[in-house]
């Protein structure tokens, strides 16, 4: 345990190191631009910068940056020396409050949706006190990293960062109110989240062979060795050498950076792991999960491994997901989605419980539209994964809460109050069972004391859908605290108007809880019946962002302007047609270099067989098998190249429409069906060709070879 602390927050600039290196006013300052949003004097910021600047340089750092999140999903930063010369032989290190608080990278070569051009390309990327500043070590240098966020010269939010944080603060205001009803000592609150990574490790030199996974960070073809996951004996397994080292190695670099990882397991698929940290406040959750995965990449590289971050890099074995836990913790200490012994008589917690389903209810379409991706398309509904229709599993017991709180009597048998579940077995000490059992197919399910927003893909950015759930639940608070308002004002007591207001919305509301088997066929079928949506594709979900609905809840709340939601709306459509149009020209490209010449090879080989045979007397009828299996060969060598032909045009036809929207549906519906085909074939070769002529690197090599 000393050695874990020892090692915890080693490189961040946190209070410890803010204590010896910057006077208790500056301090003062920071803290209060932390909790009230005040912006920050700039001698303070002179005084902090000088504090900083020494901190770094003691420790070894050369350079430092703002460390922004554009909307490209991966982190920016552009390094300056500390070091200026004065003459030909002296120097001064500079480092002032202006270089901490602003600098001005080109905001026209980041993904902007048309609200910056080349020719008028400024941007300003701007300190975040809230998120601290740290070193980042690379080979043999150190930066000082200073979290910002990044807007253009008109105003306009071009990352992922600012609108978390107008999200978060909307969200928090409204709570505080509403816990008024409750305890007028709550004066602020908090967004809690926990953020489980699940990742895949290959080895290096093997994934350097297969061009699909450089650069799709998936494999577009490839055929499942005959043992997979099907035997369960990867999930929880012994962690292999290679990969405990691996983990231990990035787990040390991350405690440096004050990232507080809590476990680490195999998953359920070959190959495929699982971390997570301590839970935090949101907006520093979501910075420390973009940093950790930038330091589990460069630590991978230490021990010849690679990470995949994609949501399905093989077919046929489980996707990867990054489950967000979710929930809001007063400044009393108080997490308002906790139930207590007796959820139904602890009404602050009903309030906020309920007012979350509703807010999912009401727009389930926009959360669906918020881990729409291209690479979590392939995940979603299948294996492991929840599926793409929107619900909201709740538990058998909190199910019965909320049908007693809406009839305002207790069920059948069942008391209000939750009792302690135990199981007894010899010798072994009592265990205490939860309130609710789990339920892995439900994309937003309650576990005991939050929500877990499991339809997250691995790959994306976490902001994108905590800010659309810190919205839709912040605006549905705003409505309830209205309603609620309006009752007391006509002298309606103040517990039964939020009682009268809250069972309005269990009944409104019911058709997004679903306890059962989100995979099965039966839940497709009944989510129809419901009104629910199965929006199966990313262009299509996108549209959700453009409704009259959504556009109303971002502008309203301050949470994006008009411009600024079409822009990232028409950077999601681009993201998409450009993820396939490049899966697409990568596997033209395997076709014609790998795969088809690997067939074509083994097909001389056995053509030159059965010329040989024949000329030492052997029939036709005699090579039966080796004639059948050169013409399969050859039916699957037409079969791609004809759907590799066709599936070209289909991309020369999109690429010619006008709009973001239009292209990205004709290359989801005309161009990557083609996909499905190539590979179908593809696979089949892969199975009747000699191992030797092979030219890809094959499942069981990279699923097994540690």
């Amino acid at each position: 345990m000393k050695q874990i602390s020892e090692y915890f927050g080693k490189s961040v600039f946190g209070p410890k190191a803010m204590a010896e290196y910057v006077s208790k006013e500056a301090i003062k300052a920071v803290n209060e631009s932390r909790n009230t949003g005040k912006p920050m004097d700039r001698k303070m910021a002179d005084q902090i910068a000088e504090g900083m600047k020494n901190w770094a340089i003691e420790r070894g750092a050369t350079h430092y940056t703002h460390w922004f999140q554009p909307l490209r999903g991966s982190t920016a930063e552009k390094h300056d020396a500390f070091f200026e010369p004065t003459g030909i032989d002296t120097g001064i290190e500079i480092f002032n409050g202006k270089a901490l608080v602003q600098q001005e990278p080109d905001a026209s070569s980041f993904p902007n949706g048309g609200i910056r051009n080349t020719f008028e390309a400024r941007g300003y990327s701007a300190w975040d006190p809230s998120s601290p500043a740290f070193i980042m070590e690379k080979a043999s240098g150190k930066t000082l990293c200073i979290p910002t966020i990044f807007v253009a010269y008109t105003g306009e939010a071009l990352d992922y960062k600012a609108p978390l944080i107008k999200s978060t603060n909307f969200l928090t205001n409204i709570t505080t109110d509403v816990c008024q009803y409750f305890d007028p000592n709550v004066k602020n609150a908090k967004v809690s989240l926990g953020i489980e990574q699940e990742y895949f490790l290959v080895d290096e030199e093997i994934y350097n062979q297969r061009p699909d996974l450089v650069f799709a960070g998936r494999t577009l073809v490839g055929n499942m060795p005959a043992k997979g996951q099907q035997l369960e004996d990867h999930y929880f397994g012994s962690i292999p050498e290679r990969i405990y080292n691996y983990m231990t190695d990035f787990e040390k670099e991350a405690l440096k950076l004050g990232i507080p990882l809590k476990t680490r397991h195999n998953e359920v698929a070959p190959g495929q792991y699982e971390c997570a940290p301590m839970f935090e406040e949101a907006d520093l959750a979501i910075d420390h999960n973009s940093l950790l995965m930038d330091v589990m990449q460069s630590v991978a590289s230490r021990h010849k491994l690679k990470v995949l971050w994609h949501e399905k890099p093989f077919k046929g074995v489980n996707g990867s997901g990054k489950h967000n836990n979710w929930s809001i913790i007063t400044d009393t200490g108080v997490n308002l989605l906790s139930p207590g012994h007796s959820p139904i008589d602890n009404l602050q917690f009903l309030t906020f419980f309920i007012n979350t389903i509703k807010a999912v209810h009401d727009n389930a379409d926009l959360l669906r539209a918020s881990i729409a991706t291209a690479a979590n398309d392939h995940r979603l509904g299948a294996n492991e994964a929840p599926p793409a229709i929107m619900s909201v599993f709740i538990g058998s017991t909190l199910s019965d809460v909320l049908g007693q709180f809406e009839q305002s009597k207790p069920s059948k048998g069942k008391s209000s109050k939750v009792s302690e579940k135990k199981i007894s077995v010899y010798r072994i000490p009592e265990i205490l069972l939860d309130n609710t059992d789990r339920n892995r197919t439900s994309p937003f399910a309650f576990t005991g004391n939050k929500f877990e927003f499991r339809a997250v893909g691995s790959s994306d950015h976490c902001a994108n859908a905590i800010i659309v759930l810190n919205t839709i639940v912040g605006e549905q608070l705003v409505k309830f605290k209205k309603e609620v308002d309006a009752l007391v004002k006509k002298k309606v007591n103040k517990i039964q108007a939020i009682e009268q207001v809250l069972k309005s919305y269990v009944k409104s509301s019911k058709k997004i809880i679903f306890e059962g088997n989100g995979y099965s066929e039966e839940w497709v079928k009944e989510a129809a019946k419901r009104g629910l949506n199965n929006i199966k594709t990313t262009p299509y979900a996108l549209d959700a962002y453009s409704t009259k609905q959504s556009k109303e809840l971002f502008v309203k709340n301050n949470i994006f302007t008009d411009k600024e939601l079409e822009a990232r709306t028409e950077i999601k459509f681009e993201n998409y047609l450009l993820k396939i149009q490049i899966e697409g020209r990568i596997l033209g490209e395997l076709v014609k270099n790998y795969i088809v010449p690997s067939a074509v090879e083994y097909q001389k080989k056995l053509v030159d067989t059965i010329e040989g045979l024949s000329r030492i007397g052997q029939t036709k009828a005699q090579n039966k098998h080796l004639y059948e299996l050169a013409k399969e060969i050859s039916m699957h060598i037409n079969l791609i190249w004809e759907n590799n032909n066709k599936m070209i045009e289909e991309r020369k036809k999109a690429n010619n429409l006008n709009h973001a929207d239009k292209k990205a549906k004709a290359y989801c519906d005309k161009v990557k069906p083609y996909f499905d085909e190539i590979r179908e074939s593809a696979d089949k070769l892969e199975e009747l060709i000699d191992n030797d002529a092979w030219k890809l690197p094959k499942y069981r090599d990279l699923l097994f070879l540690k």
